[in-house]
């Protein structure tokens, strides 16, 4: 029987979307993307091109998309975090079913208001959380659940953000600002906190947390620093944080760029280092995120948890250490490693290094979340969501509450 091919309609054309969408490049049989809404000019101009979208399916603003007919059975929901709300509950009140790019919005509130128009309108909508599609969390949790390690006691879980993406994307970038975006303990670690509530499967009873924006603050400024990176700073050639070194020197972390393909990349650099946010000297920046956090979890049945979120590593790496009454499972992405109390059981280890790291796609779990919801869009079954939207509810629900206590 012949699959129906599923229309996608994406709003937001940036790193995410281009990384969900890729799915119709190597499934043209099963997905194809028939309208974009994307402000930029150059990104909505070059989605439209990779998928073939007529300028009459190009909008620039989703209001202006949602006045017209509905037109694709789905729409990938990738704007930034302060927009997902608003364009969200307009495609399920216009038929859409959704896939949602994490979080799911702003506030509580929002989360559940998200989840009743769902209800009502009969959609389904995926929450992008790719962790549960990764081979290495998938081991991981198998290993956790199938019981050979006994009772659940403890999990101790560490997100190494790592320092260039702190910088680039918590100083300078688009998640700098809790009033524009979200706590980072949402907007970056979400992820992780779903990830906790999927690998131990109980809910969270109570919470504590600390942490704050302790270094990146003017106050810190070393001497001789100036406002951009750029501008004659005399720490600049010994500075970790320097933009020139990792944009200009290094050319790292230019996917939030728009690399036109009439200019000239060292030009797009140089206008950044000069004009743009990337720019600006981490001292000097207008961002109130924290830089560092830690968590502890209460969570049903006794079993506790700690989350440590650290923007001061020198790679981005997520660790952890599962605990149980017969032995103890650990690992680093790369590699897990399963020892038992009992001598005569030997250890057991699993090399994941071959699919580790963001270049293929999470592991392949970015396209695997895509082939999951079209899936259950053709046979109309929602039971077959591994991230429905009710289920990733916990995640947030965890993170408001975590901020909240930090903040009391």
């Amino acid at each position: 029987m012949e699959k129906q091919k599923i229309t996608v309609v994406a709003l937001g054309a940036g790193n995410r979307m281009n990384t969900y969408a890729a799915y119709a490049k190597s499934h043209p049989d099963e997905l194809t993307m028939v309208a974009v809404v994307e402000p930029d000019e150059w990104r909505r101009q070059h989605f439209a091109r990779q998928y073939q979208i007529p300028d009459t399916a190009c909008f620039a603003d989703w209001r202006d998309f949602f006045c017209r007919e509905k037109m694709a059975d789905a729409v990938f929901v990738c704007t930034p975090d302060n927009e997902h709300y608003e364009p969200t509950l307009k495609a399920l009140e216009r038929g859409y079913d959704v896939l949602l790019e994490k979080p799911i919005a702003q506030s509580w509130r929002q989360c559940l208001d998200i989840v009743e128009c769902a209800r009502k309108n009969g959609r389904m909508v995926a929450v992008c959380h790719v962790l549960r599609f990764h081979p290495y969390f998938l081991k991981l949790r198998e290993v956790v659940r199938r019981g050979s390690l006994g009772e659940l006691i403890s999990v101790n879980h560490i997100e190494n953000v790592g320092i260039e993406r702190m910088t680039h994307a918590f100083v300078r970038g688009l998640w700098r600002k809790e009033s524009e975006t979200n706590p980072m303990i949402l907007s970056k670690a979400c992820h992780d906190l779903d990830l906790l509530v999927w690998l131990t499967g109980r809910k969270c009873l109570d919470v504590s947390s600390y942490g704050s924006l302790k270094w990146f603050r003017k106050e810190n400024a070393p001497q001789g620093s100036t406002l951009r990176c750029i501008d004659g700073c005399a720490v600049e050639s010994v500075c970790p944080y320097s933009a020139v070194d990792l944009y200009l020197r290094r050319k790292r972390w230019l996917r939030h760029f728009n690399v036109a393909s009439d200019r000239n990349i060292e030009d797009i650099i140089s206008d950044e280092l000069h004009t743009g946010p990337y720019g600006r000297c981490v001292y000097h920046c207008d961002n109130d995120v924290v830089d560092h956090q830690v968590v502890i979890m209460q969570m049903e049945e006794g079993v506790t948890v700690t989350f440590s979120m650290e923007g001061f590593t020198k790679e981005p790496s997520r660790k952890t250490h599962v605990m149980c009454s017969y032995g103890e499972v650990f690992g680093d992405e790369r590699q897990l490693t399963v020892r038992y109390f009992q001598a005569h059981r030997p250890d057991e280890v699993f090399d994941f290094s071959s699919v580790a790291g963001e270049c293929n796609y999470h592991g392949g779990a970015d396209l695997s979340i895509v082939a999951n919801f079209v899936e259950a869009l053709q046979k109309r079954d929602e039971s077959l969501l591994l991230t429905d939207i009710e289920s990733s509810l916990e995640s947030h629900r965890i993170a408001f509450e975590i901020e909240r206590k930090r903040l009391s």
